[in-house]
């Protein structure tokens, strides 16, 4: 339970150990002092959150309006790790955030969008929602447009929808993948990916065909299993790509990739001595694995702030171009992926 900060000098230099900064430095943010610069406040008043004080009331700014996110279930980690870059991005520019997430079954994206009108947003974010859903309808963005409100989209671009639109680049994500699984010798490499009516899915698709193309890593049959972006999607498709013979599998989520190394472990296999797994994504904690997994950083930090940036820009009136803005993953080798393994006589 958070209390309110009694000025004792003890205090003072748990706060001053905490950010980094001198108990002069802390008593001038306290009192709202001018001359502290602006990332050194912000350090200050993290550590208020941290340690569970209060923050004093003349440091409490007035909101200049609340702005909805709408997320996917939380139980993949990269969507809470984007949900905090966007939320906190939104309340550096001055605005409160209001999280909306979705799981199997509870609030559709539709009722939530209802909420957050009830409750006068000044702006939403989507965060790989049903924009990013090929067979989905793009009326709800369309009817948010006419009525004026800003929207910003996240991951599934879709042609037609005036909003700017922020993605990471699936096709290089792959392209990376492909071209370090070569590089170790391999030539029998599998994807294993989610449901192909999604945007991001069918640009990794279809980037993964091209480089196995252009690598002559073709000597498999059957590269591609779809499934579902979770640790049992992973495992099912893991251990359909393994019994078909391949020595590599790129996954189109980190926890996808956890799931292919249960499946390989469950066959008596070792990764990466048998089996390289690439994942996507760089959730949190995820170089803690066993092994720490090779995967694909989704540059979650520059995409969050892009979004909000963006949006921002829409509440005030200054019209942000319509073209998707892509931003470049990055290839982050651990030791999940080894050389291929020397096929026996």
């Amino acid at each position: 339970m958070s209390t309110t900060l009694p000025p004792v000098r003890t205090r003072l230099k748990d706060l001053a150990d905490q950010a980094g900064v001198s108990t002069a430095t802390v008593s001038r943010v306290l009192n709202g002092k001018a001359g502290v610069a602006t990332q050194t406040r912000k350090s200050v008043l993290a550590a208020l959150d941290v340690l569970g004080y209060d923050r004093p009331e003349k440091l409490r700014t007035r909101s200049k309006g609340l702005v909805g996110l709408i997320v996917p279930e939380l139980g993949n980690p990269v969507f809470p790790a984007l949900a905090q870059v966007v939320e906190t991005s939104l309340s550096d520019s001055g605005y409160t955030p209001l999280l909306c997430t979705q799981s199997p079954g509870g609030t559709t994206e539709d009722e939530y969008v209802e909420m957050l009108l009830e409750h006068g947003v000044d702006g939403i974010v989507f965060v790989s929602g049903r924009h990013a859903d090929t067979t989905a309808t793009h009326d709800r963005y369309h009817r948010l447009r006419s009525r004026g409100l800003p929207i910003v989209l996240v991951n599934g671009h879709a042609e037609g929808i005036d909003a700017p639109s922020i993605s990471a680049d699936d096709a290089v994500a792959v392209d990376l993948a492909v071209r370090h699984l070569t590089s170790l010798g391999h030539r029998r490499i599998g994807l294993a990916i989610g449901p192909d009516r999604y945007t991001p899915a069918r640009r990794k698709l279809a980037a993964f065909t091209a480089a196995m193309e252009r690598e002559g890593a073709t000597e498999v049959p059957t590269h591609v299993v779809t499934t579902l972006f979770t640790v049992e999607g992973g495992q099912a498709a893991g251990g359909e790509l393994i019994d078909s013979g391949h020595t590599a599998i790129i996954c189109g989520s980190d926890l996808m990739a956890l799931g292919a190394i249960r499946a390989a472990r469950a066959r008596g296999l070792r990764v990466p001595e048998d089996i390289s797994v690439v994942g996507y994504d760089d959730s949190p904690l995820i170089a803690f694995t066993d092994p720490p997994l090779t995967t694909v950083r989704q540059p979650v930090l520059g995409m969050g702030q892009a979004a909000v940036n963006a949006l921002v820009s829409e509440i005030s009136g200054t019209r942000v171009p319509r073209a998707e803005l892509l931003f470049h993953p990055e290839l982050i080798v651990r030791r999940s992926t080894g050389t291929a393994p020397v096929p026996g006589p």
